[in-house]
């Protein structure tokens, strides 16, 4: 068995099984012509579930053979242009390099002695976030699993700045007095956080957005001052740059004041508009966003990197203190004092992959106007899309879009009732998804089911959103003509 070990011993066979592993998979990308097979779960399944993990095969091929069967043939490929359903993208080369290289070193981004350079990396590229951002020279930050983890980091550093008890602030004795503000399409991972973090059920308040999905600053105002009134502690406020379903990005200028003005942690969610900061034509869109005390950044939405690949960073570096920890065995105190880069001083993970890798290599192939321009191009063609659903008679689109997503429903001229519409659209969905012929996603706007267009792929087309919403409008006319038939 020690002939499976990456060693000095086993480089060849580490090069072949790797080789034919790539092979397979380029394959698969040269001649994938749907983004999905439209698989059933209870067949996959029954595949899956006859494979005994106790009876190994002992030979690659076969196992590549196996793997085909049960993963690669039906996996959701998020390089087809009709993949259009959520904040995946298409990666870019040099990141899968990257991946390649770091999984096989397998460097442990904790500490220094696990990592070395690994560590400078890192620091160097939220050195660089951090630079792009303008948070200033006081700046620092850490690789994250996710936009979810940043984000409960950033409000963990929030709590602890704001709990009651701190630079004369009112005691209490638990966090209940606490409130975080976030619009009321902010990520769920606020209101996670919120409960991970040990706040009251009550601790977020969901702040209304306009029209334009944005929240609204005076209603934000309002709040605080409220908060205040009632002798609560203003924990935080989470502005959205890129929410989910809209792609909205909230007046973070106008968060800011207001943030200043409350003595207020501003944390900007900019998971899915960090695109920005390498935009060569729309960056002015996340203006403001320099003045937040931290930022969630995913790398593996706009940036077109494997996941995973994220970053919370923050404007004072002496706040990052509230997730430190020393042991003995890892991270001793002495190592402060030897100057000794220890990445686990600032991380709610030990055991951490050097996901920096993928960047770096984006970044000295690439370069940051490389990743902006794809960036860009996703975000004009949603601009195209907009008009394309705003002219067709069909389907209501809710919302111009800020950044690369659409939502919107089908509306058959001869249906009146909500309900039924509803149901056409999800009906709708659900086909489109069976036939493997596109991959949409869905939402509720209010009460009403939406579809929605999640654009990062640069090879989509306006030809190619044009027949899906055909295809959509397919589906949703044979169940309304089915369910007529159905009621007669």
């Amino acid at each position: 068995m020690r002939s499976h070990l990456l060693n000095d011993t086993t480089a060849e066979h580490y090069r072949r099984s790797a080789t034919e592993g790539i092979e397979r998979v380029a394959a698969k990308l040269a001649t994938t012509s749907r983004p999905f097979t439209g698989v059933t779960v209870d067949a996959l399944s029954s595949r899956i579930d006859e494979i005994d993990l106790d009876r190994p095969l002992h030979d690659t091929t076969a196992v590549l053979d196996e793997l085909e069967d049960v993963y690669l043939r039906d996996a959701v490929y998020f390089h087809h242009p009709r993949y259009l359903a959520h904040l995946n993208c298409p990666v870019v080369i040099p990141a899968v390099l990257g991946e390649a290289i770091l999984s096989a070193v397998n460097s442990s981004l904790d500490t220094w002695d696990q990592s070395a350079g690994g560590t400078l990396i890192e620091r160097k590229l939220i050195d660089w976030t951090t630079a792009r951002i303008g948070l200033g020279e006081n700046a620092d930050g850490v690789f994250t699993s996710g936009g979810t983890q940043s984000n409960l980091q950033a409000l963990l550093l929030a709590r602890e700045e704001a709990k009651p008890g701190r630079e004369g602030r009112e005691a209490a004795d638990s966090f209940s007095k606490l409130r975080v503000f976030a619009s009321e399409v902010s990520h769920f991972s606020v209101k996670k956080s919120a409960k991970l973090l040990g706040l009251s059920q009550d601790a977020v308040v969901s702040i209304p957005v306009g029209d334009d999905k944005r929240m609204q600053t005076v209603a934000l105002a309002q709040e605080l001052e409220r908060c205040v009134r009632d002798g609560l502690v203003p924990m935080a406020v989470v502005a959205t740059a890129g929410t989910t379903d809209f792609g909205s990005i909230d007046p973070l200028p106008e968060i800011a004041e207001l943030c200043e003005q409350y003595g207020v942690w501003m944390h900007v969610d900019a998971a899915y508009g960090c695109g920005l900061l390498a935009s060569v034509k729309h960056r002015d869109r996340i203006d403001g966003i320099e003045r937040a005390d931290s930022v969630t950044v995913d790398y593996h939405k706009s940036f077109f990197q494997p996941v995973s690949s994220s970053a919370v960073l923050v404007r004072d570096a002496s706040t990052l203190r509230h997730a430190t920890y020393h042991a003995e065995y890892l991270n001793p105190r002495r190592m402060v004092h030897e100057r000794i880069p220890n990445q686990v001083d600032k991380s709610l993970q030990t055991t951490r992959r050097f996901d920096a890798l993928k960047l770096w290599m984006t970044l000295r192939v690439m370069g940051a106007d490389g990743i902006g321009q794809l960036f860009d191009e996703v975000c004009d063609l949603a601009v195209e899309g907009w008009k394309l659903l705003a002219a067709d008679p069909r389907f209501d689109v809710v919302v111009e879009p800020t950044l690369s997503t659409l939502v919107f429903r089908y509306i058959p001229a001869a249906v009146t009732d909500p309900s039924e519409i509803d149901r056409a659209n999800l009906y709708a969905r659900k086909a489109l998804f069976a036939s493997g012929d596109a991959v949409v996603a869905g939402t509720k706007v209010g009460a009403r089911h939406f579809l929605k267009f999640t654009l990062l792929n640069p090879e989509t087309t306006v030809d190619d959103m044009a027949a899906v919403l055909d295809l959509i409008a397919g589906h949703a006319e044979q169940y309304l003509g089915e369910s007529l038939d159905r009621a007669s």
